[in-house]
This record gives structure tokens, sequence and C-alpha cells, in this order.
């Protein structure tokens, strides 16, 4: 996602084997010499478990439906067998790829063209937050991929002079569950008007929720269901804890956590936009590296932000759940939930930001009396009770004049300069 430098795209996970697959190679799966070539470039040596049970099925010809944790590598598990069909019978619009967010779409991409580099596969992103004419003129020129978000495809659908996707391949819908919320609903049943009904589709989702099933019946023939992890989830090699807080002493837990593990990449989810920015100011000045990213910020500032925190400018990233899923950040240290998610899948999904690819991670949840009902059910979801992170109450009050003014600061800040 960087703008000079592209990085490899990343693999999210090592494989995940069981006994009888432990050999698998993409080779084996039925992949074409050339793009086992192009896996082996971006250093994916062998396929992950989404991989190895869906890309045979996907070069079937069958529809299918992908249950996946984030960092199970399910991107590759879409793009190789498309990029496969479309070698076979190569076309502009062959396929369009839905996303929730700019970020995951642009990420997508990124993907769809590094394994298509030996061809020249052309992709465009359709996002909202960047410019509508410069979208319309890559559609101008006819690429293979489209991966959008579902709102500026139909506008590009309703007013970009000949571009329509009549001639549709293939659609996959990736992080469904979240792209069949009420913002996206009617955009999605748009789409699935404009497009053909003779085509292939991939539906992938972490969660089987009653939408989910319900726009599998809408849109998919016969699908095969392929369940990549057990239910909810979190690796063995995360190490997660949660520390009971007093409302008022936040800052001051967050602050202590942080110095504590100082040096750590971090990842802080917030419930706010407005918490990740006031949350960032008052780290920095008490000299920590932090940035905040959330939905208010343009594309462009987004983008700057996650490319910093790549690059290791800022070691400490406060986000919204924007940062949640998807986002190909290979080396988080450590996730701190400030905010407790009252949707406890959140969660998962947060927490999987770290311990990926076979590493370890630390996900540190701080909770207040006003969030104790969420986390419970948090534990009850993953099916375990966590242990309490240790500090000592006197230790971590030694810093609250000083968090106290740090936070009296950056609020005056935000006022004169929002």
């Amino acid at each position: 996602m960087e703008e000079e430098k592209v990085e490899k795209p990343f693999n999210d996970e090592d494989p995940i084997m069981e006994d009888d697959k432990e050999d698998k190679s993409f080779k084996d799966l039925g992949v074409n010499d050339q793009l086992v070539e192009a896996c082996e470039t971006l250093g994916w040596k062998s396929p992950t478990k989404i991989q190895i049970e869906a890309i045979p099925i996907a070069l079937e010809g069958k529809d299918i439906i992908g249950l996946a944790q984030t960092g199970s590598g399910k991107t590759g598990a879409f793009a190789i067998p498309i990029i496969q069909a479309l070698l076979e019978a190569p076309q502009a619009f062959f396929a369009c790829v839905m996303s929730p967010t700019r970020e995951l779409a642009i990420q997508i991409a990124e993907q769809f063209e590094a394994l298509g580099a030996g061809i020249g596969l052309k992709s465009a992103v359709l996002v909202g937050g960047v410019d509508h004419v410069q979208q319309s003129i890559a559609l101008g020129k006819r690429p293979h991929i489209v991966v959008a978000t579902p709102g500026r495809l139909v506008d590009h659908l309703s007013n970009t002079k000949g571009f329509s996707l009549r001639t549709l391949k293939f659609l996959v819908l990736d992080e469904a569950d979240r792209l069949l919320n009420e913002d996206f609903e009617k955009s999605l049943d748009e789409i699935l008007n404009a497009i053909p009904r003779d085509r292939r589709t991939y539906l992938f989702s972490a969660t089987m929720t009653k939408k989910v099933k319900k726009l599998q019946r809408a849109c998919l023939k016969n699908p095969v269901k392929i369940e990549a992890a057990s239910k909810y989830s979190t690796v063995d090699t995360l190490k997660q804890q949660y520390r009971f807080v007093p409302a008022k002493h936040k800052e001051c837990y967050l602050v202590y956590i942080l110095s504590e593990l100082s040096g750590s990449t971090s990842m802080v989810f917030t419930r706010t936009c407005d918490a990740t920015t006031l949350l960032a100011y008052i780290l920095r000045n008490l000299g920590f590296k932090a940035i905040p990213i959330n939905g208010h910020m343009t594309q462009t500032k987004r983008l700057g932000a996650l490319n910093k925190f790549k690059a290791g400018e800022c070691n400490i990233l406060i986000c919204t759940d924007v940062a949640s899923r998807g986002l190909d950040i290979p080396s988080v240290d450590m996730v701190i939930n400030y905010d407790i998610p009252s949707n406890s899948k959140d969660y998962i999904h947060r927490v999987g930001r770290t311990a990926r690819a076979g590493r370890s991670g630390v996900a540190i949840a701080i909770v207040n009396q006003y969030e104790l009902e969420w986390y419970l059910q948090i534990e009850k979801l993953i099916g375990k009770k966590l242990p309490e992170y240790p500090a000592q109450e006197e230790e971590v009050l030694l810093l609250l004049e000083r968090v106290a003014e740090a936070k009296r600061i950056s609020q005056m800040v935000l006022i004169n300069y929002p």
C-alpha cells in the first residue's frame, strides 16, 4: 500500500496443515506452472488450510462459501483460481471483488496484481474518498479485475459512461458478514441485479450469520461450504490477558502498559473516531510514537498513517474497527483493547492482528466497570477464562498527574484545531 514501494503481499499465515495434507503444494492443488511460479516469487512456499480446501473446488468451477478467520490466506484462495480462469479466456471486467473497507480493497487489488504480474493483469480499485474521475479513467482502460466497496461501485455503474459488468464471470464477496450490514444492503441488491446470473460466486466470511445464509440463497448455485477454522477461536501463540480498572484511570493503565512493553509494535483499539485522535495526542505528549487511523480521515491520510506504522516510523497505531480486519500488517507484537467491543466477534478480529504466521503475540483487554458484561461475553465466545495482567495500582497511579496534564493539553489543542 505504500506509494513508492509496494511490499510483497503477505500470505497471511504459515500453512495450517492437517496430517493427511502435510505435503500439499500449490501444484498439487491443480495450480498451473505460471501461477505456481508467481506464488514462489511472493514467498508463498506452501498453501494455507483455506487454500488447500478452496482452490481445487474453485478450479472445478463450483461456487464456494468459505468460513475463514482474518489471517487465513483467503485472498490467495480466491485470487489464484480467478487468475487461472482468466489465463484460459482473457477478457476485460472478468471478475469483481466486493470489500467492506477501502484499505482491504486496495490490498486485495495489490495481491491480484502481484500474482498476475507475469501476465500483465490490470485491476481497478473503486472506493470512496478517492477522485471519481481518476477511477473512471482506470475503468476506461478496461481492467481484468475490479475491486470495490459497494457504494462506489453502484455510483460508477450508474454514472460512468460505457462501464458495465454485464460480461462478468466471477463475483467475490469478501468479509460478507460485514458487507451485509444496513449501510451496504441496498447497494448489494443493485449490484446483484446488474451482473449476469451465469457466473461463479465466492462468498468468504468469518462468521455464518442469518444474513450470510440469506445472501447465500440469493446468489450462489449449489455452493460447496468450507470451514478453515473452528467457529470462533484465537491462535495458541497468542497470550491473552485482561485488566479490570476504574473508568477514570483507563488512560493511566494504557500508558503504564505501553511503558512496560515499550518498543513493541502495538495496535490500540477504541470505540470511536474521536477517541483515536485524543489518545494519539495524549500519548505523543508523553513521548510515545503514536498515530491514529479512523473512518473520519481522508483516504490519503489513512494510507499515510498505515504506511508510517508499517515502516516503523510510529510503533503505536490507535484505531477503530476499520483496522481490525484484512489489513496486511505482518509484525504487530501487541493488541490492546482500550475499549471493549460490544460485539464479542469483533474481539476475535482485533486480536487477529497479532500472533500471525506462527509468531507469538500479546492481547490485553482494559475493562472498566461499564464494560464487564461485554468482556464476559468475549470469554464465553472464546471458551476460556483469561488471566489478569499483573500491575500494582500504586505504581500505575504514579503516572496520574502526568497523564492528566497530557490530556488537558491534548483537549485544548483539539478544541482549537479540531
